[in-house]
């Protein structure tokens, strides 16, 4: 029997009002023991998730380990995308022990959980394992998380995906919010974010628009 085909998205895709975003531990004391990426596409590729959140209005949770006593701020690249929010400080390694956390999951109430952050074989690991034991769906920023090495960071991924989770990337994530260029409203927003945080491909906007002024839409 033929399978026929619609114009509509598919459900596995994200949209800004379907998930919480969990930034996990992007501090200070954390990214100097890691080393699967390097420090600037870390803070670059956080910051860019950040933004994307803030924009689109994407429930967004902010949590750090241990900030006064050991591990230091959270990056000034993700506080500038949510000025006005409160981090959840934690002893947990695991987020998903962590009461106060599990409450702003409860009362924010989304069906999906995206997650990022440092380290990717403990502080993503724990949320994401945890998480899909309680029947929530699980997606991973890969390129937004970072390990003490590229082994750890790997085998942490190959982990959470066997386990059911759904790795993405940082520039994938805003553009599946986006997804379509004739949304006007939101078109100047991602083009904005992608020039600022999205490497060659955000160059490749400016070159457009300065030269012929061109337009994805």
């Amino acid at each position: 029997m033929p399978i026929t085909a619609k114009a509509v998205p598919g459900a596995k895709l994200l949209t800004p009002t379907d998930h919480t975003l969990v930034m996990i531990d992007f501090q200070s004391q954390m990214a100097f023991a890691t080393h699967s990426i390097d420090a600037v596409t870390l803070r670059n590729n956080a910051a860019l998730v950040a933004h994307s959140a803030a924009g689109f209005g994407a429930s967004t949770i902010l949590t750090t380990v241990a900030e006064k006593s050991f591990s230091g701020p959270m990056f000034d690249e993700i506080k500038a995308a949510f000025p006005e929010q409160a981090m959840l400080d934690r002893t947990s390694m695991n987020t998903w022990e962590d009461a106060a956390v599990i409450k702003r999951i409860n009362e924010i109430g989304k069906p999906r959980i995206v997650l990022c952050g440092l380290w990717t074989s403990v502080c993503i690991v724990g949320p994401a394992l945890s998480a899909l034991d309680q029947g929530f769906e699980v997606y991973v920023i890969a390129d937004a998380c970072g390990d003490v090495s590229a082994e750890a960071h790997n085998r942490a991924m190959d982990r959470m995906v066997q386990a059911g989770a759904q790795p993405m990337t940082a520039l994938q994530y805003l553009l599946e919010l986006q997804r379509d260029w004739a949304r006007g409203d939101t078109y100047e927003l991602t083009t904005g974010i992608a020039k600022k945080f999205g490497g060659a491909y955000g160059l490749g906007i400016i070159y457009a628009k300065t030269m012929f002024g061109a337009h994805e839409g």
